[in-house]
Parts: structure tokens; sequence; C-alpha cells
């Protein structure tokens, strides 16, 4: 499986980005689809996850304010984030898993300027 993100970049507080992510190669089967962050100093952290026709999860750091959704026609995945706050900087990776293999992208930067 292959994953690649797009759509980070420097915007300032109170603004929004689009995260894309493009999902190819062996997806038969994916267990479902997310986002995680990494900021500087600070373990990666799961910022919005979604099992395939299942539940939603958010970190409540973003909860009312990011939107995760797929589009399975497309294997895309979507991170929409709204009302960024400068903690919110970090490099921002797709994920996606089946069962117990998982499968990572190559980040996107996200910097929020205050």
């Amino acid at each position: 499986v292959q994953l690649q993100a797009s759509g980070g970049g420097l915007v300032q507080a109170g603004g929004s980005l689009r995260l894309s992510c493009a999902a190819s190669g062996n997806i038969f089967s994916i267990s479902g689809m997310g986002w995680y962050r990494q900021a500087p100093g600070k373990e990666r952290e799961l910022v919005a996850r979604k099992i395939s026709g299942g539940t939603t999860t958010y970190a409540d750091s973003v909860k009312g304010r990011f939107t995760i959704s797929i589009d399975t026609a497309n294997n895309m995945v979507y991170l929409q984030m709204n009302s960024l706050k400068p903690e919110d900087t970090a490099v921002y990776y797709c994920y996606t898993w089946r069962g117990v293999d998982g499968y990572w992208g190559r980040g996107t930067q996200v910097t929020v300027s205050s």
C-alpha cells in the first residue's frame, strides 16, 4: 500500500487547510484510514481515524474543528482543518491498516502562525 499526502502549508491562526491522501497498491480490505501528526520534540499522535463502515475517532484537541472524510470510489482520505491554532503545527501523516499491518505515507508539514 502506498500513501501520498498533500495539502500542507503555512496558514495564520484561525485559518483553514485541507489535507488530501491518495492510496494506491493493494488496498483491498483495508480496515480504515486516518491521520496522525508529530510536532517537534513530541511523539506522533492520532488526529482522526475512520474505520471502514464503522466509527470515527478524533483527538480531543481537534474535535469540532477537524473533519475526516473518505472517498472510497477514488481511494482518497481528506482532513478538513478549520480554526487552526499554532499548536496544530506539526507534520501530518496519512495512515491505513489491514488487520495488524499498518502503512504510513510521507508527512506533509502544517505550520500555523500566531
